[in-house]
């Protein structure tokens, strides 16, 4: 009983996180109706290919290079074919199959497949030791797998030429923190393939770094599978099933707290930064990261990170480890543009630090003196310090508030609240700061009382005097923030509530835009919230 009513408490605080799903499939050929003889033998071609490409691969990859190059030789004719550049993207795509099922290897040395009038030689452009090896990758062809789940109800797709596959990293990478990257990667690429008599070259493209590509003398737009990349991923990692534990058990999964970036670094693109809430994970953002990458707007000036924590942290400690995140991010990418901040729930409020200048305010509000004159250890006095002496971060140059409790949520202070703050384990770091060591310090009688240090539950309770506090400090001028809360059909505004976090939390003034939407708690999901905060970055787009 205990743990249900913990769980039921951390549905209603944050949303259920679903899984996306993801199902091999057998890629066909679309039938076009076309009249034109050579096409009609290719298609008919490439069928059997199918048929024989479990028995004979590498016969196989003869035909499909053959189907290819027929095709392209009809889009070098005449760029408007459609139906020749649908040939040509679904032989390239058997190809990449086939050379991966079979483990062929044209990566090391030119690979000799054999054809009815005269052998290929099929070699491949390589970056040996980087990201763009596509020898360091399981390459799955997009076509052949079905998306779905309750976080990808449309799959984003671009038309064009060339072959969408999802590229899985072998191995994981050592480097990940440094560089801001994925553990182990998942990225949308695009093959294609050009001709030289019977040579074929082999060749992939990330169309979030490119989005046209040169064939025969022609410019295409290139093809792309935007959402299958993100299904693998979710899929394969499962990182919705940390969400819980990391409330629950914060310290075990403390180097789970890291900002990612989810696409190549690019100093021309504004970073968008997603911060997600309580019990959440970054997979909550899923909805509005694939819906946001179907604009090419979007796609062209923005580039999407996001930043993961345990969230059984208090949530000014949390972030304390986001900006050092970012500090992080200011050495490894020193040319980076100013960032856009979206925050949702408790990562809100987190994002609400990042544009506040507190000084010493807070800490004299708990204290009244200097630190260097608090009876505090040097280790707690250092962890105090970074969590309440704060300014708002420069680089920062607009918030997205969704459904934020920045005044706390009423569900986080009554009894089920209480009663569920119990069962999160305090770290190790923050348990050994001394509690009577603190309340002997601080200015306040009441923080006598304290038979423990605050979790993340506590700190978004609406009484809790680090919330009081903050909404004491106004937000730095110059930075525009924005405001997106969830009313559950109502209507009564501003007595509305998303189930969660009543509107008399969510609400700040001087934001330069609000919206209440259709939407319970999980408002990253809702659409409406989705087209607003479209509009908001092609807002910031006109204003840079």
């Amino acid at each position: 009983m205990k743990r249900l009513l913990v769980f039921t408490l951390v549905l209603g605080l944050n949303g259920c996180a679903q899984i996306a799903t993801v199902k091999p499939t057998t890629p066909h050929l679309a039938a076009n109706g076309t009249r034109e003889p050579t096409l009609i033998s290719t298609a008919q071609q490439l069928r059997e290919a199918q048929e024989k490409a479990p028995r004979d691969p590498l016969g196989a990859l003869g035909e499909y290079l053959a189907a290819a190059q027929t095709a392209s030789n009809r889009l070098a004719r005449d760029p408007a074919d459609r139906e020749a550049r649908d040939l040509y993207n679904f032989s390239v795509a058997r190809a990449i199959g086939v050379i991966e099922d079979a483990h062929l290897n044209p990566w090391d040395h030119g690979l000799t497949v054999p054809d009815s009038s005269s052998d290929y030689v099929l070699t491949t452009k390589r970056q040996v030791g980087t990201d763009r090896d596509p020898a360091a990758y399981e390459i799955i062809p997009s076509d052949s797998l079905t998306i779905g789940g309750a976080y990808l109800r449309e799959r984003v797709t671009i038309s064009g030429v060339g072959a969408p596959v999802v590229a899985v990293g072998r191995e994981e990478k050592k480097d990940f923190r440094e560089k801001f990257a994925s553990r182990r990667l998942y990225a949308g690429a695009t093959g294609i393939i050009r001709f030289r008599g019977h040579r074929a070259e082999l060749e992939f493209f990330q169309p979030l770094v490119t989005d046209r590509v040169s064939l025969d003398g022609h410019t295409y737009p290139l093809a792309a599978d935007i959402t299958a990349p993100l299904a693998v991923g979710l899929t394969r990692e499962r990182p919705e099933k940390l969400g819980l534990s990391r409330l629950l058990r914060p310290e075990k999964y403390a180097d789970t707290a890291r900002l990612t970036r989810l696409q190549v670094y690019d100093p021309k693109r504004i970073p968008v930064i997603f911060v997600h809430g309580l019990q959440d994970t970054p997979a909550s953002w899923t909805p509005l990261i694939n819906a946001l990458y179907e604009d090419p707007e979007i796609r062209r000036r923005y580039q999407f990170w996001v930043y993961s924590y345990p969230s059984g942290y208090p949530y000014p400690y949390s972030a304390a480890l986001f900006r050092d995140e970012l500090d992080g991010v200011d050495r490894a990418f020193p040319n980076h543009t100013g960032i856009v901040l979206i925050g949702h729930s408790m990562g809100g409020m987190i994002s609400r630090l990042m544009i506040t200048d507190a000084d010493q305010k807070i800490w004299d509000h708990f204290f009244g003196k200097p630190p260097s004159e608090t009876a505090l250890s040097s280790e707690t006095r250092e962890l105090l310090v970074k969590s309440l002496i704060f300014n708002h971060r420069p680089e920062v140059k607009r918030v997205i508030f969704m459904s934020t409790p920045h005044r706390g949520s009423d569900l986080a202070s009554n009894w089920m609240g209480r009663f569920a703050a119990t069962f999160v384990k305090i770290p190790l770091l923050v348990a050994t700061v001394p509690i009577t060591a603190i309340t002997a310090a601080t200015q306040d009688p009441g923080a006598v009382q304290a038979k423990r240090l605050p979790n993340s539950i506590d700190t978004l309770s609406p009484h809790n005097r680090f919330v009081l506090e903050v909404n004491k400090l106004p937000i730095t001028p110059g930075i525009p923030y924005h405001s997106i809360m969830g009313d559950r059909g109502h209507g009564d505004t501003p007595n509305s509530s998303d189930g969660v976090v009543a509107y008399w939390s969510s609400h700040l003034d001087g934001a330069q835009s609000e919206l209440i939407v259709p939407s319970n708690h999980s408002s990253p999901a809702n659409p409406e919230a989705i087209a607003e905060v479209r509009r908001i970055l092609k807002l910031g787009l006109r204003d840079n």
